[in-house]
């Protein structure tokens, strides 16, 4: 048995730092106060004022819902909260702008650090999963097509997958930070009418943000929708893993199994259980993730130049799929370091098809003997069909067919069931997937 024993240690104070309101208030501050600082290096807002707004401007969270309340509008209510902490300077706040600007620009600052967290788990998740594939390259198991024993392999290069997987994963991510670090400063409908171009230029180059070329009222939500989608692809990778250790911990398969803590418990009613439940868990939460990203291809369209149908909506997705998709890369790193191999198991699961896995390379040879590849395919298949039926080794029953003897001798055919054959190109694929890693 290898691996050890782990337990999830997910804390999420990071990500779900970034979407409290007091962040969000913080991120809306910021962009509203870089505004202020370019309109005064235009001279638009005399520098006491700027100054003073840079020393008082703050929020009160609770004053901001109890201002909303009233108004039913959440930046008007920010923005009487933070002009009650400024005073008169206030006025200077907001200068030609209109909500989207500030809510759109904060936004992407908010997914741009929150991109930064997962791409962050997915450098971590790509070390681990290095090492397993390194530990497990040479350890022997039988590969499988639609649940069937198909031909040997071994159990590192699961883990090769699985780190490919990542690493076409860590750049997508990289690519939807990209696509989503874009805001807009550019008013209503986005034609720049009370405010000119050089602001944007200017606030969007301190925020380490591009421009939305054609903005509208709102940054476009194909950004919004590609990165949504990138976490849905994510967590369907993330799944992907899962069901596979799911598997392989069923009992008559039992080659690997999640970590088993000491004092857990699998069952209220059944003492002896241990329950893939983190991978369980995982399958579950990426339905969620994927289903966010529908949401997020709705929300593309909006009527005219804008509308707010989007806006409740993201409310909920954005903040709910990263905190998840988060939580999924730490819970399966756990699971992945933890996992408990079990290598004798692989090899007895492997005679469990009685050689048969060797149907392939015996028609390969008989072809090359001069047989036709379908009286080769018929020959070995008829031989194949009676070891399952009769539950006999296949080697042995090729060994009682002349049909089979007059073109392949004992030898030839020992040969062809050497378990090395298999095996022999491993090297050249883990080169492959992390010469560059």
């Amino acid at each position: 048995m290898e691996g050890r024993e782990m337990i999830p240690r997910y804390t999420r104070k990071a990500m779900e730092g970034i979407w409290t309101l007091e962040s969000k208030y913080g991120k809306w501050l910021e962009v509203e106060i870089a505004a202020c600082e370019a309109w005064a290096e235009m001279g638009e807002i005399p520098q006491e004022a700027l100054n003073v707004i840079r020393e008082k401007a703050g929020f009160d969270a609770e004053r901001i819902d109890e201002i909303e309340v009233t108004v039913k509008h959440d930046v008007i209510a920010f923005l009487t909260s933070v002009s009650e902490h400024v005073g008169p300077e206030a006025r200077y706040i907001h200068k030609g702008l209109t909500s989207s600007d500030i809510l759109d620009t904060a936004l992407a600052l908010l997914m741009r650090d929150a991109a930064d967290i997962i791409i962050n788990d997915i450098k971590t998740l790509l070390d681990i999963l290095k090492e397993q594939a390194y530990r497990h390259r040479e350890i022997p198991c039988m590969g499988r097509s639609h649940g069937i024993h198909a031909e040997p392999m071994t159990f590192g290069l699961k883990f090769a997958l699985w780190h490919e997987d990542m690493k076409r994963n860590l750049e997508r991510m990289k690519r939807a930070k990209d696509v989503i670090s874009a805001g807009k400063l550019s008013g209503a409908v986005g034609t720049f009418s009370n405010i000119p171009p050089q602001i944007e230029e200017m606030v969007l180059s301190r925020l380490g943000l591009k421009p939305e070329p054609v903005a509208t009222q709102v940054v476009q939500r194909d950004r919004h929708a590609e990165y949504l989608s990138t976490l849905a692809i994510v967590a369907a990778c993330i799944e992907k893993i899962a069901v596979e250790i799911r598997h392989l911990q069923r009992t008559e398969v039992l080659e690997a199994e999640e970590p088993f803590a000491v004092g857990q418990k699998g069952s209220s009613a059944m003492p002896h259980k241990r329950n893939p439940v983190g991978s369980e868990n995982l399958s579950g939460l990426a339905r969620i993730v994927r289903s966010n990203s529908i949401a997020a291809l709705e929300n593309i369209p909006l009527w005219h130049e804008r509308d707010i149908s989007h806006s409740s909506v993201e409310r909920i997705i954005i903040p709910d799929s990263t905190i998840l998709v988060d939580y999924m890369l730490d819970r399966l790193k756990g699971i992945i370091e933890g996992l408990q191999v079990y290598p004798e198991r692989m090899k007895a699961n492997m005679m469990r098809s009685f050689g048969l896995y060797n149907s392939q390379r015996v028609m390969l040879a008989l072809t090359e003997k001069g047989l036709s590849r379908e009286d080769a395919y018929s020959l070995v298949q008829r031989n194949a069909m009676k070891s399952w039926q009769e539950e006999r080794d296949f080697q042995t029953l090729l060994r009682q067919d002349p049909e089979v003897t007059k073109h392949l001798s004992a030898e030839e055919l020992d040969t062809l069931f050497e378990l090395s054959y298999y095996l022999r190109n491993v090297d050249y694929i883990f080169k492959r997937v992390f010469e560059n890693a």
